[in-house]
Formats: C-alpha cells, sequence, structure tokens
C-alpha cells in the first residue's frame, strides 16, 4: 500500500538484520478505556523493538508517565514496556510503519487510516483517546469527519466526539519537543490529570 515504506524498510533490514523493521502493532488490551495514539514507529525505536514507544527518549516519557499515573505497572528498562504492563490502556499509532525522517506523506496516513478506523471500533469501552501531535489528531478527526479548523490542535485541549467519547491533545513526547521546551514533563503530567478527570473512577483492571 505504500512503496515509500517498503523501501525504507527494506533498506533498514538490510542495514540492520536483527531489528523488527516491519509494521509496529498495537499493545494493550482492546477492553481499555483510553487510546493513546502516537505519529509512526521510531526508526531506532519501535522499528527496531516491534513494540510503539519503545527504545527511545519518549517511549520513557510516556512510559514513566504511565506508571505514575497508574495506567501501567512495572519497573522501565533499558527497554520501555518490556517490564511494563499496560492497565486500562491501549497504544498505537496513525502510522504503522516508519517513516524516513518521520515524516509520512498525507497518502501514507490515509492508508493507515482504516487500521485506526478498526482500532477504535473494535475498543467498545473507550472513553478518551490521546493524541500525540498535530498528525494523531488530524487521524482521530478524519474517522469522524470533522473539520480541522472547527476542531484545533492545542496542548491539553479536550473535543468532544459525542457518543461519550473525548479527544485529547498533547504535544509529542519526542526528544525535540522536550528539548526545545515545547513540552515539559509537568505538561505532559497535566494531560493526565485532565484524563484521569475525564474517566469515571473505577476499579483498576
Amino acid at each position: 500500500m505504500c512503496p515509500r515504506l517498503v523501501a525504507y524498510r527494506e533498506e533498514n533490514r538490510a542495514a540492520y538484520p536483527d531489528w523488527h523493521n516491519g509494521p509496529v502493532h498495537s499493545i494493550g488490551r482492546l477492553e481499555a478505556e483510553l487510546l493513546i495514539l502516537g505519529l509512526a514507529p521510531g526508526v531506532k525505536g519501535a522499528n527496531r523493538t516491534g513494540k510503539p514507544f519503545t527504545g527511545d527518549y519518549g517511549g520513557q516519557l510516556l512510559y514513566s508517565t504511565l506508571l505514575k499515573f497508574k495506567f501501567a505497572i512495572g519497573i522501565l528498562g533499558k527497554l520501555p514496556g518490556d517490564e511494563v504492563k499496560l492497565i486500562n490502556c491501549r497504544i498505537a499509532n496513525a502510522v504503522r510503519c516508519v517513516p524516513p525522517q518521520n515524516k509520512p506523506t498525507g497518502q501514507e496516513i490515509k492508508a493507515c487510516a482504516p487500521f485506526l478506523e478498526q482500532e477504535i471500533v473494535s475498543m467498545s469501552n473507550l472513553k478518551v483517546v490521546l493524541a500525540l501531535g498535530t498528525i494523531a489528531h488530524n487521524s482521530v478527526l478524519s474517522l469522524f469527519n470533522l473539520q480541522r479548523n472547527a476542531w484545533k490542535f492545542g496542548h491539553n485541549i479536550q473535543h468532544d466526539l459525542g457518543s461519550g467519547l473525548v479527544l485529547v491533545n498533547s504535544y509529542h513526547c519526542s526528544r525535540y519537543n522536550t528539548n526545545t521546551g515545547r513540552l515539559t514533563e509537568e505538561m505532559f503530567h497535566d494531560v493526565f490529570r485532565t484524563i484521569r478527570r475525564l474517566m469515571c473512577p473505577k476499579k483498576i483492571r
């Protein structure tokens, strides 16, 4: 479906034959109430490990935050997520194959949309979608046929999608955003405080 991504995957497979180098599937239970949606696998992160947000800085911040807010249990190791079990949340990407320079094209995003749609449809208990970055945000809007100019992206902004589902935005937890100060740890934690307020308190499964 995406010749450019296939070519890039084969290039990485030749250079790093021990890496995953393939589409990265979601992790976490479909019964979860929270879906965390990222952009795409990082070339030296999930593309290497085969698990979303593992093996790179963004994963360190994400998984440590999930532990803090009790969306996960375990201990962070060198490969975040390997020793962490998700609780009542699931992690996916808008684009499932690693793109060159971490920049998927519009057509590549569109090609992966059916996978995201199936993801959301299959999560019967879903209450909150956390979109990490503009592409994840826009991907959700497209599925619900919502206009971007009326549903603008903004950090820690919430959008009511109807039927009890809320879209929450956050700047992506990438090293670039944290190094430039666009996103701080406290800002990221504030997003999860919002999510906890939106989700009805209940016994963690």
